[in-house]
């Protein structure tokens, strides 16, 4: 195997595939998780350098043929007991201490300010499905957001259980059938970035990627409005969605443009959610991603 250069490696690290993450933050979610990750990353090698450092010069000390003193007598230091229990004991009780915060402070139902821009995210196979419901609008496969603007995300899924994550904006939450779950993020500046599931759900797993942009309050009035002659998502297109295929697959099908649709029923993801609640096994043939799905008998 080739040895990486130094050359490769800086480039690798600078490529967007890499620089996509929390350690680039494009949110103050993500930038908060770079700070804690640094925190405890500086507090846990007060613990592990003296190791990797002392391990080698023992060696080297006490090596063969050296002659090192050895005092088979000594039993008991107590500035050794008190720097060998009590640094550990410092070190769990600080760590503990920013976890507890950042716990509360990251919590993603936790709104990061007022008025949030309400965003609905439905799971299918294999694709995601945004509804903007004040602008009425949907996009698949397509994340849009106002820089500096709060983003109140309401998940569920229709099919298997998936997890949505953008690294770059905020961390990781599970989106279920018949549950919804809530993510907040918010972009504070322009640029893109790529989001995921993180919850294998079969052979288009790989495909189920996420574009994020973040633009400004003009592209962000233009987009809104370029969907106004944007084909309709009503029950028909969305049971069309259902069939198995990425968000490109989609598209294709429903000869769509580009990923946005003119959302004709606001109150979609809340059938979606309400479908699960009857108490009544969904039918293979009604059921997004089943091998037996028919959405021909659901127009």
């Amino acid at each position: 195997m080739r040895r990486l250069s130094v050359l490769t490696i800086l480039l690798i690290a600078a490529s967007p595939a890499f620089s996509q993450g929390f350690l680039t933050p494009l949110g103050p979610v993500a930038e908060d998780q770079r700070a804690h990750l640094i925190r405890v990353t500086a507090v846990t090698m007060i613990a592990i350098v003296p190791v990797l450092i002392g391990v080698p010069l023992i060696l080297w000390r006490y090596r063969r043929g050296r002659g090192a003193a050895y005092r088979p007598g000594f039993e008991f230091s107590l500035p050794l007991e008190i720097t060998m229990w009590g640094v550990p004991t410092a070190i769990i009780i600080v760590l503990g201490g920013w976890l507890w915060q950042s716990t509360h402070k990251l919590d993603p139902y936790r709104p990061l300010g007022p008025d949030p821009l309400q965003v609905q995210v439905i799971g299918l196979n294999w694709k995601w499905l945004f509804l903007y419901p004040d602008q009425n609008v949907a996009s698949i496969g397509t994340l849009v957001i106002p820089e500096g603007q709060p983003v109140q995300l309401k998940l569920t899924t229709d099919t298997v259980m998936q997890s949505f994550m953008v690294p770059a904006l905020a961390g990781q939450i599970y989106a279920m059938p018949g549950m919804v779950t809530d993510l907040n993020l918010m972009a504070n500046a322009e640029g893109e970035a790529t989001g995921r599931n993180t919850q294998f759900n079969g052979v288009g797993f790989a495909d189920q990627s996420i574009a994020v942009r973040a633009v400004d309050d003009a592209g962000w009035q233009a987009w809104v409005e370029g969907a106004g002659n944007a084909p309709a998502l009503d029950s028909a297109s969305y049971a069309q969605l259902g069939r198995r295929g990425s968000a490109s697959d989609a598209a294709s099908a429903l000869d769509l443009p580009d990923s946005r649709m003119r959302l004709s029923e606001p109150d979609l993801f809340h059938q979606v959610v309400s479908s699960y609640h009857d108490g009544q096994p969904i039918a293979p043939d009604q059921q997004p991603g089943a091998p037996g799905y028919q959405p021909e008998a659901m127009k």
